[in-house]
């Protein structure tokens, strides 16, 4: 995979969001989430000029976009918020990327890189450091033990001091209650190559549909990356058309595009749009967590591992109550909590009672849909060739009943977002068992 399933931008702008955080926060609070961000990025680059890493580094002015009438306003109150918080944000009305617009923010001093071949590097900087890194070995649980903790994998136990949940989405349910907390989007994207001019900078838009934009390098040639087509994992929408959704708007900027890479992935968004950096729970020291980076994981992953490394060393960290874990103020986001808890309510309970209209013979080659047989709901998949995958359709986090993707062929939770195979096998946290399969 190209970037490893991540479009690889490691920028401060979030979309538009300091207006949002001096209104709903305050000043400070999104001046710190601003400095922590800005830091992540001076951080990363001095990794990869300390270490030597080859990963495609380099500074790119970021623009969030729009050519809706109402958006313009937006940006306004944006670009002011970023000037007072210390950072020259500049209004444009006219962008590198071939497209129409009506109004867009410059940011200055971005980045972007190939994430898979940091990673790589941050590895091999880690085993020459005498480190230990161990592949294949899935946590299923964490008790307290007498000298720590213990860490359940499928045939070993590992005893640790100090635990770090970076599982995506954290894998414990309780103490933490982090399903009560976060909820997963998935999105798409798709590299293209093209014989026309490519453009500077790094670009996203306002407002839904997004469409993200950034060059990368291939094979010794700049290709385009365009991301988009973003719904909540799990909501039962037809999905066919995501990827050529993509490519219609590939093909509508760059006439010759040749698609050469299309990928899917999920992001982990808290309610109050803030990730959950720091400590697990009060109840489990010495346990951390890092979650919900909103789909800006690049800069915040960063942020995260200087936050959780400073806590383990015992340093102050400047950032760490910006993003504190453990926090218990009142849910910012009132709607999107009350749409969570009606999805949860519906999936855990009402789908349960609803019968299924669908029968075997209905069920199509490459088609998956719930049935009822003999009085119990079965999810069933039927592969090209008419073979049969039968699993019980309910999830093996909390409960909720699963939804068919007819894009991915996938099992999908609208609860919490964990993902199963069309076999049943466990793809995406926070399930972390398989479900059970069934002989029809």
């Amino acid at each position: 995979m190209l970037l490893g399933n991540t479009t690889g931008k490691i920028t401060s702008q979030h979309g538009l969001f300091y207006d949002y955080l001096i209104n709903t926060f305050s000043f400070d609070f999104a001046k710190g989430y601003l400095e922590a961000n800005e830091k992540a990025i001076t951080n990363i680059k001095t990794i990869i000029d300390e270490e030597g890493i080859a990963c495609d580094f380099e500074f790119q002015d970021n623009f969030v976009y729009t050519n809706l009438e109402e958006e313009v306003i937006k940006l306004k109150h944006e670009v002011l918020a970023v000037n007072s918080l210390g950072v020259k944000a500049e209004l444009v009305n006219s962008i590198d990327l071939p497209i129409k617009i009506l109004s867009a923010i410059k940011f200055p001093n971005q980045a972007q890189f190939n994430p898979l071949k940091y990673i790589y590097g941050l590895c091999d900087c880690i085993v020459n450091n005498n480190g230990e890194i161990f592949e294949n070995s899935k946590v299923y649980d964490i008790k307290k033990a007498s000298d720590g903790y213990s860490v359940f994998t499928k045939d070993n136990v590992v005893t640790a001091k100090y635990v770090v949940l970076a599982t995506h989405y954290p894998i414990i349910n309780a103490p933490g209650f982090y399903f009560l907390k976060m909820y997963q989007e998935a999105s798409y994207l798709i590299g293209i190559e093209t014989n026309s001019p490519l453009f500077e900078g790094m670009y996203i838009n306002t407002k839904s549909p997004i469409a993200s934009f950034r060059t990368a390098d291939f094979n010794g040639k700049k290709i385009v990356l365009i991301g988009g087509a973003e719904h909540k994992v799990g909501s039962g929408d037809d999905l066919s058309n995501s990827y050529t959704n993509l490519e219609n708007l590939a093909k509508s900027i760059y006439p010759d595009a040749k698609i050469l890479f299309r990928w899917q992935t999920q992001d982990c968004i808290s309610l109050d749009k803030i990730p959950y950096i720091g400590e697990f729970s009060t109840m489990m020291p010495n346990v951390y967590v890092a979650t919900g980076f909103k789909k800006w994981g690049m800069s915040t992953s960063n942020v995260a591992a200087n936050i959780i490394s400073d806590k383990i060393l015992g340093k102050d960290n400047p950032y760490e109550n910006v993003f504190i874990s453990t926090r218990f103020q009142p849910v910012k986001n009132g709607t999107e909590f009350v749409d969570m808890l009606k999805q949860v309510s519906t999936s855990l309970v009402l789908d349960k009672f609803k019968i299924p209209s669908e029968n075997l013979d209905s069920i199509k080659n490459n088609e998956g849909k719930i049935i009822e047989l003999n009085d119990v709901k079965i999810g069933v998949y039927k592969d090209s060739s008419g073979k049969i995958y039968a699993v019980k359709p309910v999830c093996s986090h909390l409960g909720c009943e699963l939804t068919w993707n007819n894009l991915e062929n996938t099992w999908d939770c609208p609860c919490h977002g964990s993902r199963f195979s069309y076999d049943g096998k466990s793809l995406y946290s926070p399930s972390i068992k398989d479900l059970e399969t069934i002989d029809i």
